[in-house]
């Protein structure tokens, strides 16, 4: 039986709060129970927006929480090659074509009259194909999956879910695909890549065998399906967790400063106060 790894992969944007704690106490605790591996990724393509300070509080926090890790930790920023390599051969595979449209351009092209309000996939509302046969340099543009002409090579595509929200096995069409996830972004023109693209190499090149993370990536795990099977890569299983929420329910987010861990700490709590907290067994 492989041996079970997970991950976790934050991104050095902002310090961590209680739910970035759930998450990677989450995969620790997976990992550990089954004698496997835990590792830690930074995710820091958006480089414009990641900061030293914050990567070296993430160490500081996870180290603090009990976690350990192995070295050396992957950087994204360190693996461009990979990613280029692979819009190459999806290139080759003629899937992608390289998008102008700018956000308002997609709004205005979305508003405009047609059956029913517009779809919403994984990166929010679902891309009209303005650009689709447009036939653009890729010079200075975002890249696209072409996502019938994706399917029509793969087929249909499936993930297994061993969460605790909808576990099970979760199969897509590619009509389905094609119209509820549609063109995705594979490629930001500032940077070079997208999280798409990122984590489904990175989730390869690491061996990762089981995905943890929030059930707002939930739909995510359709456009990863389509580029593992496009890119002849194997497919992990996944556990979409519940996500933290405020007191009024909102989802935490990085600028929620008042729930950062640094902050518990320094209020004097301890990885046991956070387990309790959160609900999880230490």
């Amino acid at each position: 039986m492989a041996e079970l790894i997970t991950r976790f992969a934050p991104s050095p944007t902002g310090p961590l709060h209680l739910g970035h704690a759930f998450s990677a106490l989450t995969a620790f605790d997976l990992a550990k129970s089954a004698n496997g591996q835990f590792l830690l990724r930074i995710e820091d393509i958006d480089t414009p927006r990641c900061r030293p300070e914050f990567e070296a509080q993430i160490f500081d926090d996870l180290a603090w929480l009990g976690l350990d890790w192995a070295a050396p930790v992957m950087h994204q920023s360190q693996r461009t090659a990979a990613y280029q390599g692979a819009l190459a051969r999806l290139s080759a595979l003629g899937v992608t074509y390289a998008c102008t449209c700018t956000r308002g351009d997609i709004r205005t092209a979305l508003s405009a009259p047609q059956e029913g309000a517009p779809l919403t996939g994984p990166d929010g509302p679902v891309y009209p194909g303005t650009c689709r046969n447009a036939h653009h340099s890729d010079t200075g543009a975002a890249i696209r999956l072409n996502m019938a002409l994706a399917t029509a090579l793969t087929g249909p595509v499936s993930v297994h879910e061993t969460g605790p929200i909808r576990p099970g096995h979760h199969a897509y069409s590619p009509e389905w695909l094609t119209k509820h996830v549609g063109d995705v972004v594979l490629a930001r023109k500032d940077i070079g890549t997208s999280y798409h693209v990122a984590v489904t190499i990175d989730d390869a090149a690491q061996d990762i065998s089981l995905v943890v993370r929030g059930d707002d990536l939930f739909d995510s795990t359709a456009v990863h399906a389509v580029l593992q099977r496009l890119l002849m890569l194997p497919s992990p299983a996944y556990h979409h967790h519940r996500l933290i929420r405020d007191t009024a329910g909102k989802r935490l987010a990085k600028r929620d400063d008042a729930r950062a861990l640094s902050l518990y700490r320094a209020e004097g709590a301890t990885p046991t106060d956070l387990r309790a907290l959160l609900g999880l067994v230490g």
